[in-house]
């Protein structure tokens, strides 16, 4: 396991992001970081684990080339509110994604105009089926989780 320790600029620079945007991830608990002064560090295994990489990768055996699906889920009849639920929720559950060599990505549009969603996903088969199935039971469910909902369209 690795000790390594970076600040909010060298993660900034890693990520390829804005320093304003890294401190964020950091207050809204999204990129756990310790203070130390007037400073924060950030190590190595929590940027991992933002980034969804694990430092100690299942190998895949030789020879089997690895599989990547891509699926466009379209939501009628969906809110701006539950929309944004809907996103969080999958996005969480895209973090749990069982091979981390081959992250899943993940992109959502909400329509307002139509009330409709789309969700992009590329990734692996076993990870992209996981999320469709955690979609469908968020949608087939009666969990309340999209209780927003507009009526009719």
């Amino acid at each position: 396991m690795s000790n390594e320790m970076y600040s909010v600029e060298q993660v900034a620079d890693l990520l390829g992001l804005h320093v304003r945007t890294v401190r964020g991830y950091i207050r809204t608990g999204r990129l756990r970081a310790v203070r130390i002064g007037k400073q924060y560090r950030i190590a190595r295994a929590d940027l991992d684990a933002l980034t969804g990489r694990q430092q100690s990768a299942p190998a895949r055996p030789a020879g089997i080339p690895p599989v990547e699906v891509s699926s466009i889920v379209q939501i009628d009849a969906i809110d701006r509110a539950a929309a944004d639920r809907l996103t969080t929720f999958v996005l969480a559950g895209a973090n749990t994604a069982s091979d981390p060599a081959h992250p899943l990505r993940i992109q959502t549009v909400h329509d307002e105009e139509r009330s409709r969603m789309k969700i992009v996903i590329l990734g692996g088969a076993a990870d992209t089926a996981e999320v469709l199935h955690l979609v469908e039971a968020v949608l087939d469910g009666d969990n309340g989780l999209l209780a927003g909902e507009v009526n009719g369209a």
